[in-house]
C-alpha cells in the first residue's frame, strides 16, 4: 500500500500547485477589473474576493498537511535506517545497481 500513499502525495502536490495557479489568476482578474463600475461587477468582485480568501485558507491548510505528512515519512525513514542500518545499505546498493544497469543499457 505504500505505492498508493506515494500516488496520493503526488496528487496532493498537483492539487496544491493547481490551486496556486487558480489563486494567482483570480488575483490578476480582480486587479484587472478594479476600475470597472456597476452594481453587478461590484457584487461579483465581492463574491470572488470571498471565494479567493477561502481558497487561500484551504491552500494553506493543504500545504501544511502535505508538509506534515512529508515530515512524518522522513522521520519514519530515518527511524528505519537507524534501526536497520545494514538493510538500508543493502537496499541502497541494490537500487544503485539497478539504476546502473538501466543507465548502462542506453
Amino acid at each position: 500500500m505504500p505505492e498508493a500513499t506515494d500516488i496520493s502525495a503526488i496528487n496532493k502536490e498537483k492539487i496544491v500547485s493547481d490551486l496556486r495557479v487558480v489563486v494567482a489568476d483570480a488575483d490578476e482578474i480582480l486587479r484587472a477589473s478594479a476600475n470597472l463600475a456597476g452594481e453587478k461587477v461590484s457584487e461579483l468582485r465581492e463574491r470572488i474576493q470571498d471565494r479567493l480568501r477561502d481558497a487561500k485558507l484551504r491552500l494553506a491548510d493543504a500545504e501544511a498537511a502535505l508538509v506534515d505528512k512529508t515530515k512524518a515519512a522522513a522521520r519514519a525513514t530515518d527511524d528505519y535506517v537507524h534501526d536497520n542500518p545494514w538493510k538500508a545499505v543493502g537496499i541502497a546498493a541494490g537500487v544503485g545497481l539497478l539504476l546502473g544497469v538501466i543507465i548502462g543499457r542506453r
